[in-house]
């Protein structure tokens, strides 16, 4: 008999971080061991749990039987703690502009469910976290990509985003700092974005900061408080979480806060809110987690950082090292974005991934996996992992180059 047949939808799927995974385990099952440099999930690597008073205070939750339903838009408290951190880094923020998520992606979806009708865009920075191309379809939009400078510190094109602006964009992405280039984007380009989205009345700004805390140049700027200083009436949904600057990813919890000083959004959250209340509530516990990370002291945060810019000059020294390597130095977050100049393989960056990982057992993730054009002739890998396993990835590496 013929298979039951899939939802176009869903066989278009594709996540490269998740996907190259799957030949991976075919060789585990065969007995060898790889080098994983391909997942930004800090717990996977030694070095860097997640903090103890964060986790107790998850476990003191169990213990408690907060095991129940919770409200839909978050936990009042915590909502009321995002608030206050997003006050400090300056601008107006309430409890009742905070949403709690299952993570950002489900932020995503939730926005994306709420805001995009057959025919929409968006325009997200190319590269991109994958979800930003692959569910727009699902909702009846798509993506479009604006140009990150590759020779300039992954810096966006305002320019090509000025062309690419039309009435069909109805969210405008930031990704600050971004996965997978580590880019950081400064006042100018900020202000650029600001003032490009206020010619369309129509489009909403998506603030991806969920490395905000590991901006390794200056201080974080957060694209509302740069427009509530501007006085830009332009709205922005800012979207972060516990994932990544509190290294507890798999607690799947995130937010959306909504800059929005005369209340354009106002259609919007109502439908935002309709969806949180159609799904229920986010995990109880581990909303009580992240509450403790944000209320307690966080001088914690300076030694993983230190940890991370050490192992990230490690990676930087090696692969200037390596003839038909090249990088960017990341400004933020935990990968590098590498350019194959190697004559066999900066024309198809996903073979070079797959050869390795059979050759020399090292995973990463190919680069036209992140965009199709802005990321081709690159791979991604995390720089997580403690100096000994990178200086035995890059060995292998090296010598796949010399040998192929």
């Amino acid at each position: 008999m013929e298979p039951i047949p899939v939802a176009e939808r869903a066989a278009q799927i594709e996540y490269a971080i998740r996907d190259v995974v799957v030949p991976a385990t075919e060789l585990e099952k065969a007995g060898h061991e790889i080098l994983k440099l391909n997942i930004g999930d800090p717990l996977a690597y030694p070095g860097l749990p997640t903090p103890k008073h964060m986790v107790d205070a998850f476990q003191a939750s169990l213990g408690r039987q907060e095991n129940g339903y919770s409200h839909s838009y978050g936990l009042p408290e915590l909502r009321r703690a995002i608030a206050e951190d997003e006050n400090r880094k300056g601008w107006n923020c309430g409890e009742e502009d905070v949403y709690v998520c299952h993570g950002v992606t489900e932020a995503l979806q939730i926005i994306f469910a709420a805001v995009l009708q057959e025919g929409d865009t968006i325009l997200s920075p190319g590269p991109h976290y994958p979800p930003y191309m692959s569910y727009p379809p699902l909702f009846g939009g798509s993506t479009i990509e604006y140009r990150l400078d590759s020779e300039n510190g992954w810096r966006p094109d305002l320019d090509d985003i000025k062309q690419k602006m039309d009435d069909s964009v109805r969210l405008l992405v930031l990704i600050n700092p971004n996965n997978p280039t580590g880019g950081i984007a400064d006042q100018e380009i900020i202000d650029g974005i600001l003032d490009i989205a206020s010619n369309w009345p129509n489009c909403i700004v998506i603030a991806d900061e969920i490395y905000d805390g590991l901006n390794f140049d200056n201080d974080h700027l957060s694209m509302a408080a740069v427009a509530a200083n501007n006085g830009s009436k332009v709205p922005v949904i800012t979207l972060n979480g516990v994932s990544k600057v509190y290294y507890a990813p798999g607690w799947r919890i995130g937010y959306m806060a909504y800059y929005d000083p005369i209340d354009r959004l106002s259609l919007v959250r109502d439908g935002v809110e309709r969806l949180l209340r159609s799904r229920l509530c986010a995990s109880t516990p581990a909303q009580m987690g992240y509450l403790a990370g944000l209320t307690s002291d966080r001088s914690w945060m300076d030694g993983y950082r230190d940890k991370l810019l050490s192992q990230r000059d490690y990676c930087m020294g090696r692969i200037s090292s390596i003839e038909g390597l090249d990088a960017q130095m990341p400004g933020g977050a935990f990968y590098l974005f590498v350019k194959l100049t190697h004559p066999k393989w900066e024309a198809d960056d996903k073979q070079f991934v797959l050869e390795l990982l059979h050759q020399e057992k090292v995973l990463m993730v190919h680069g036209s996996g992140f965009s199709p054009v802005y990321g081709k002739g690159f791979f991604r890998l995390v720089f997580l992992p403690e100096i000994d396993v990178l200086k035995e990835a890059f060995d292998r590496i090296e010598r796949f180059l010399n040998q192929n």
